[in-house]
């Protein structure tokens, strides 16, 4: 069994959203990096007797998506690609727990496949106000087209406007459960 670090207490910790960054970078036409982040996430930590017993839970809602420009954001929310209002929501659910991965499903546009993240602990503290936290950053890639994300339009000189790799980065910020 591996240990969960000292800093973290056993029970349910919520993700606090304000100080949460679920983002994605796709390249664009090949020459360029399009970034982007769901601004409306929600999720939780369940801290367990050890990492095996641990599981992280989390939701984006497809409409909240955010690359800076109103026109593709859009384009993104269309039946081209996430179809929002079908598809509300992007899910993970952790199906295991290590010391340096997490292993779970995701799910986007109804496709459900299991993907594997890097993670690290990135410490504990107590704010100002009290409240104590804990901090994890993952990372992983995926074809969008593994999810059915398969619009694309071609370019003149050659190749296609939206890559297939998807590179995600997720900065997650906990609350710890209450004291009892």
């Amino acid at each position: 069994m591996t240990a969960l670090p000292d800093s973290i207490s056993q029970g349910t910790w919520t993700l606090d959203a304000s100080h949460t960054n679920a983002g994605f970078t796709i390249r664009h036409a090949g020459i360029s990096k399009v970034r982007g982040h769901f601004a409306d996430v929600t999720g939780s930590f369940v801290a367990g007797a050890d990492l095996e017993s641990s599981r992280f839970e989390a939701s984006l809602k497809t409409a909240s998506i955010s690359t800076g420009n109103e026109d593709r954001d859009n384009h993104l929310r269309s039946g081209d690609f996430f179809d929002a209002e079908t598809n509300p929501e992007i899910t993970f659910s952790s199906t295991s727990v290590g010391d340096d991965e997490i292993v779970g499903d995701l799910t986007i546009s109804g496709v459900t496949k299991s993907i594997t993240l890097d993670y690290d602990y990135e410490g504990a503290a107590t704010d100002p106000f009290g409240q104590y936290r804990a901090g994890f950053t993952a990372s992983t890639k995926i074809s969008r087209k593994d999810f059915g994300l398969t619009w694309n339009a071609a370019l003149e000189a050659g190749g296609v406007l939206v890559a297939d790799e998807v590179k995600i980065t997720i900065e997650a910020e906990f609350t710890a459960p209450a004291a009892a």
